[in-house]
């Protein structure tokens, strides 16, 4: 049963009325279209009736659901279709027609090979906006490549960065994926904004937008590769520090706790020496006095430091800390921060239903005056299949004969 409250809120969204198809896997462009879903656009999930997106079984934990599918699916609509069939292309066409943006980050070459790269689209849609996120763009000897966040994280150095000297690691999030989709939602909306104007100046004239894993990822390294183009040093990874600032990172305390602190300029070095660990013979140290000095001689300071911590609670650290004006936090698990009291009196949490029961899931980040985001259900693979071909005119006839050809899956159950 719809939530009167959400629909309301759907309703009078800033997206309200704008409609995405997407042909997506995995988690760059369904990460794209769930924030236009937050947002209150219509999000017609296209999938293929043989399993759909591959993310629906990576794993079963949700209620027999996979953990990754239920996180970037949630307030879209499932629609199955064989797209290697006539019939099924011809809806999807269908779709088109009545589309504002087109969202896709399947394998490279296959949207043009179905006939729905940007180029095809300015004929056969001219009104819809292509939007293809991929792995390393166009025009490049690796465009050709498969690419997943793990080998787009390598390729573009971000695992040189992460870890430890001869440590290699990925981030634990899939950072490519998920700034991709971002970057791909946020042109998307900067395009529908300037889309009345754009009309007026050039009637016709949809740009297309192409976000690649690769592009994405050596924009977010760009401290890293700036450092290295001006220095000729690749930095090493220090694990839960930053080689760009000291003292910065983690330290065990005497409770079996692990307290992070950081500083970000002399004074709050000066502070954290003075106040904090009681030192002031290491704030008068000339060998100490700016960032660049104490990033060389960072062992020595978080000796010093570790050494105070070992002899404290987590508690009292962290009360000095604030106390002092010092940056600190908790190094939590990820049981620790679904637990965490900071979401809780923030009410950063809210029930989503999907088709094997409800979960609890947190809010988007944008936290917007008068608007919450609808957070709408995660769809079964098909389940709106025949309410959005209705949609489309269809009769019943016209869907049961579909479903024979096999160009749509079976009736949602």
């Amino acid at each position: 049963m719809t939530d009167p409250a959400q629909t309301a809120s759907t309703e009078s969204a800033p997206l309200a009325g704008i409609t995405v198809v997407t042909l997506e896997q995995a988690v760059s462009a369904p990460m794209c279209t769930r924030v236009l879903a937050d947002f209150g656009a219509r999000v017609i999930k296209v999938e293929n009736p043989n399993g759909g997106d591959f993310a629906r079984y990576y794993d079963d934990v949700v209620h027999g659901q996979a953990a990754h599918f239920v996180w970037v699916n949630r307030g879209k609509e499932s629609v199955t279709l064989d797209l290697k069939s006539p019939a099924g292309m011809a809806v999807l066409h269908r779709l088109l027609d009545g589309a504002d943006v087109l969202v896709s980050n399947l394998a490279p070459g296959a949207m043009a090979r179905m006939g729905l790269a940007a180029e095809d689209l300015k004929r056969s849609h001219p009104l819809v906006l292509p939007v293809q996120i991929d792995g390393y763009g166009p025009g490049g000897p690796l465009s050709h490549k498969r690419a997943y966040d793990l080998l787009i994280q390598a390729e573009s150095g971000t695992c040189a960065v992460t870890g430890h000297p001869d440590m290699p690691a990925k981030p634990g999030p899939a950072v490519a994926d998920i700034s991709s989709g971002l970057y791909a939602a946020l042109s998307i909306i900067t395009l529908l904004y300037g889309r009345d104007r754009r009309d007026r100046e050039a009637p016709g004239s949809v740009p297309a937008v192409a976000v690649s894993l690769f592009d994405t990822m050596t924009d977010i390294m760009g401290y890293q590769l700036t450092y290295t183009q001006h220095s000729g040093v690749n930095q090493q990874p220090l694990g839960m520090s930053s080689p760009a600032v000291a003292p910065y990172g983690a330290f065990a305390t005497r409770d079996g706790q692990t307290v992070v602190l950081g500083t970000t300029n002399d004074r709050e070095w000066q502070r954290l020496a003075r106040d904090i660990i009681d030192r002031a013979d290491l704030a008068d140290d000339p060998a100490f006095a700016t960032n660049s000095d104490r990033v060389r001689h960072r062992d020595l300071l978080n000796e010093a430091i570790g050494d105070w911590c070992a002899r404290h609670d987590l508690a009292h650290i962290q009360k000095t800390a604030d106390e002092a004006g010092i940056g600190n936090s908790r190094y939590n698990l990820p049981s620790e921060v679904i637990a965490h009291p900071h979401l809780s009196a923030r009410d950063r949490w809210r029930p989503v239903d999907t088709p094997n029961g409800q979960i609890a899931a947190l809010r988007p980040p944008p936290v917007i005056d008068g608007f919450e985001q609808p957070m709408g259900a995660v769809p079964g693979l098909g389940q709106h299949t025949d309410t959005v071909l209705a949609g489309l005119g269809m009769s019943d006839d016209e869907i049961a004969a579909l479903r024979e050809q096999g160009a749509i899956g079976p009736a949602y159950d």
